[in-house]
């Protein structure tokens, strides 16, 4: 059966009116292939202010930028950030054009209202007040709310447009959307001119939608428009599968690779050694016939054949794993040559595992923890700038090589912004958490979202374990972590461990172990820093245990020291006549 893909239908009119120039101005993209799938199709309209000096060139700038610079945006980014990202630069732009060669605040300024249909779902960005409406089953909606205010019935102003202040606010939303569904985008010269029910019954003339927004245009104008005149419709012809992905399409017919021996060759890789093996998947060391370079070889486990999401997982892997180029992150390599089943490859490293190091270091120095936490989060800082996260972060998927070289690695956990938006928001839920018991946030265990705070938790936990050689609570996790007993669960200061830690770094090791998300660091940069500068926050508060909890050897001999003194001066007292 043949796979449906995101298609629509678009039909558009503008037109100057009564006013000597138009200064709306609309547009839409719709891409094909990959950037279809990953992006999605981007449609907007603008309305110049009245009374500002270029709104013409404003309303030009916002749409023009939007849609070209959206699409070269990293696929691993969600539509929210991509968009906000660049709202935020060409709202800047404009402020600062409209201050210099205006001397103005209202030099360049547009209203704005755009949408990104990706997948199943319709992303709405919106400032100012043209408007965007959704007819469906007859039913018309206006999703947009205008941002002018009224001081009186006759007079009114814009108090958020693009290019009128230097921070921007922009409205945004999600809505799932239905075959058949049709959007109409406007500028207050039209909306404000057409009655809801002219506007219905016109939207549902049967008739192609160029010439429906021909007729808009030409009612409102009938009406008296005393502004410029454009509208933009949007019908929803097919919609995707949910979670129809081009990575799963373009492997998904791939077998599972066979058990591999050494001396076996697989597409050009001649296998050397088996270097770990368990339920889910198979890692080898082997020889690239072809680059003459030892590489890694991840296979999936015959055990999920069947299983289409464990599939989709390993390949994302891969996916997510050749979008990030960094020092510290395993390189997944790049191949022309065609597969005969389904693996990735790897870098070779030849180096330990962090685990390995912990349990070679029990008694580390601060600075050689510190230089390994940094390179740690110079990788992690990778995955979030790509709008991923790790979620899966431990000493066993960390690796130092001979020069002290720091890798994250295993990309099977990974939640990519940009994929998850290819299912439909109605079907969003929280998978299974996919982390170690141990190392994963708390926030996981209770159903809710990771966030960048959640990867910080684990380093967190990394961090505190280096330096002390166990875990920050005591013990394990609960084996079924739930609201009850996490909020049981207590932090051990690092004295109890190792004495030698000062009380602004344990300080530091708390709050990014914390057990609720909102008390940890915002950024992992806040977390660094205070691991090499004393927070004076820490050092007021101190270690405030009793000394028998902080050094019980020392509590006793000062309490027999104590009791002996003691002794003395009683006898000294009783022997006087």
């Amino acid at each position: 059966m043949k796979k449906s893909s995101l298609k629509i239908s678009i039909g558009a009119f503008s037109d100057k009116g009564i006013k000597y120039r138009n200064e709306d101005f609309l547009g839409a993209k719709i891409p094909e292939g990959a950037a279809l799938l990953h992006k999605g199709i981007t449609v907007g309209i603008a309305d110049g202010m009245s009374g500002s000096d270029a709104g013409h060139e404003a309303s030009h700038c916002c749409i023009v930028s939007f849609l070209n610079d959206y699409y070269s945006t990293p696929d691993s980014w969600s539509v929210k950030k991509a968009g906000q990202k660049i709202l935020s630069a060409t709202n800047s732009w404009l402020y600062s054009q409209g201050q210099l060669r205006y001397e103005s605040a209202k030099g360049m300024v547009s209203t704005l209202s755009l949408m990104v249909f990706k997948s199943t779902t319709a992303h709405i960005f919106h400032i100012g007040d043209s408007r965007i409406y959704r007819l469906r089953h007859g039913e018309l909606e206006q999703i947009t709310r205008d941002h002018r205010v009224w001081v009186s019935k006759e007079k009114n102003y814009l108090n958020r447009a693009m290019g009128i202040e230097p921070r921007l606010e922009v409205d945004y939303k999600t809505l799932p959307l239905e075959k058949g569904d049709v959007f109409f985008m406007s500028t207050d010269g039209v909306h404000d001119f057409i009655t809801e029910k002219q506007l219905i019954n016109t939207l549902q003339t049967d008739t192609d939608l160029d010439s429906i927004a021909n007729s808009l245009v030409q009612q409102a104008s009938d009406n008296n428009s005393d502004d410029n005149l454009s509208c933009q419709l949007v019908r929803i012809d097919e919609l995707p599968l949910a979670k129809e992905d081009e990575v799963l399409r373009q492997y998904e017919n791939l077998p599972f690779p066979p058990l591999l021996e050494a001396g076996m060759i697989l597409d050009g890789y001649k296998i050397e050694a088996e270097l770990h093996a368990s339920n889910r998947t198979q890692i080898y060391r082997a020889f690239d016939t072809h680059t003459q370079q030892q590489v890694i070889l991840k296979t999936p486990s015959v055990l999920f054949e069947d299983d289409t999401h464990y599939i989709e997982h390993f390949l994302h892997e891969e996916w997510a794993g050749k979008r990030i180029n960094n020092e510290n992150v395993l390189t997944i390599l790049e191949s022309n040559r065609e597969k005969t089943c389904l693996y990735y490859v790897t870098e070779y490293l030849g180096a330990e595992t962090l685990r390995d190091w912990i349990d070679a270091h029990p008694k580390p120095a601060i600075k050689d923890v510190r230089a390994i936490i940094e390179q740690i989060a110079k990788g992690l800082r990778a995955f979030h700038k790509m709008e991923m996260l790790h979620q899966d972060l431990k000493p066993e998927n960390i690796m130092l090589d001979a020069q002290g070289i720091v890798k994250i690695i295993d990309f099977g956990s990974v939640k990519i912004a940009g994929i998850a938006e290819l299912s439909p928001i109605e079907n969003q839920s929280d998978e299974n958490v996919l982390g170690t018991l141990n190392y994963t946030a708390p926030e996981y265990h209770l159903g809710q979202r990771g966030t960048v705070k959640s990867d910080l938790f684990s380093l967190g936990v990394i961090t505190y374990e280096m330096i002390n050689g166990v875990l920050p609570f005591g013990g394990d996790m609960p084996e079924k972590p739930n609201k009850i007993n996490l909020a049981k669960m207590r932090y051990v200061p690092s004295f109890q461990n190792n004495t030698m830690v000062p009380a602004w770094i344990d300080g530091a090791l708390k709050r990014a172990t914390h057990i609720t998300p909102q008390t940890r660091y915002e950024e992992l940069s806040e977390f660094l820093y205070d691991l090499n500068t004393p927070n004076p926050l820490y050092l007021k508060h101190g270690n405030t245990a009793p000394l028998m909890e902080r050094n019980p050897v020392g509590f006793w001999k000062m309490l027999t020291a104590l009791s002996v003194l003691l002794n003395i001066v009683l006898l000294y007292f009783n022997s006087i006549p």
